[in-house]
């Protein structure tokens, strides 16, 4: 559960930080911004998947350039189902969406991360 919220605070912070930087992407509100990135994460989690496996032979012909399409397509997708959210037009949700992406990697490297636990090794080796 505190993963969810942390992930879902990461992403709002990046929808915010996107929404203030990019004019086209507009958030009206703190409510509409909240349900944004939850909206935006059920989309990145169900439809984008599907999305990049459908077009992965466009995507690999343009060298991987075609996912950033896919990665705008998701999140006009999220702004047409969140009231509150838009997005004035197709290129500005490429940009949105690929800042983001990069807004939510750069807050998710100062995260703690969990340490691994680590298997127990019997060592077999002989002993004289």
């Amino acid at each position: 559960m505190i993963s969810f919220v942390v992930h879902w605070l990461t992403t709002a912070l990046a929808l915010g930080v996107t929404a203030w930087i990019v004019p086209g992407v507009i958030i009206e509100s703190l409510p509409a911004l909240a349900v944004s990135a939850v909206v935006l994460g059920l989309v990145n989690a169900v439809v984008k998947p599907i999305l990049v496996v459908l077009t992965l032979p466009l995507t690999f012909l343009t060298l991987g350039v075609f996912y950033f399409v896919v990665n705008g397509l998701a999140f006009s997708l999220a702004a047409w189902i969140v009231p509150g959210f838009s997005v004035t037009s197709f290129g500005w949700a490429i940009l949105g969406g690929t800042l983001v992406g990069l807004v939510s990697t750069f807050v998710g490297g100062f995260r703690k991360k969990s340490p691994r636990r680590q298997a127990n090794v019997i060592d077999v080796r002989r002993v004289r």
